[in-house]
């Protein structure tokens, strides 16, 4: 083969192998899109108030049980942090059920104490955590209900007051 029609053959040949991954050759079932922000908005806001909502999109769009969606200066929340600071456990055990990470304040609603309390004894300056939207652990507790009241009591004995902080 002369080294012209070598080059020449070279030239196309990898021409053609750049050109794959546009044509959608190449491309993996493991490529990780994005979900649209909507789509993150609308599940965070079901997370509130709409269990329906909320089982029918993780059906369709299984991953958005850990997606958060960011409110507006670093004001970010999950479905289940939402469940959370409105009380509603419907939602929150749904959530958690389908794999959802639980954090400090949805735990203290939900009442699990036995959980909480020693993260609490160890890591003393959580007591003054901000949530989502700035909400406490105090608010956190008092949505829980009865099932709450002995985190309610332990995290007034710790002297907190505030129910809801400050985002800057």
């Amino acid at each position: 083969m002369k080294r012209t029609d070598f080059l020449q053959k070279m030239t196309l040949g990898t021409a053609g192998l750049l050109a794959l991954p546009q044509l959608g050759f190449g491309k993996t079932s493991d490529e990780k899109v994005p979900y649209k922000p909507e789509i993150v908005r609308d599940f965070v806001g079901a997370g509130h108030r709409d269990l329906a909502k909320v089982q029918t999109m993780a059906n369709e769009y299984p991953n958005l049980i850990y997606s958060m969606h960011d409110w507006g200066n670093g004001d970010f929340e999950t479905a289940l942090e939402a469940a959370g600071h409105v009380g509603n456990k419907d939602i929150a055990l749904f959530l958690i059920g389908a794999g959802a990470r639980p954090n400090l304040f949805v735990l203290t609603m939900l009442g699990k104490t036995k959980l909480v309390k020693p993260i609490l004894e160890e890591y003393p300056q959580l007591i003054q955590s901000k949530g989502p939207h700035g909400f406490s652990l105090l608010h956190h507790a008092l949505e829980g209900g009865e099932e709450a009241k002995e985190l309610l009591d332990y995290v007034q004995s710790k002297g907190l007051t505030e129910k809801k902080f400050k985002l800057q």
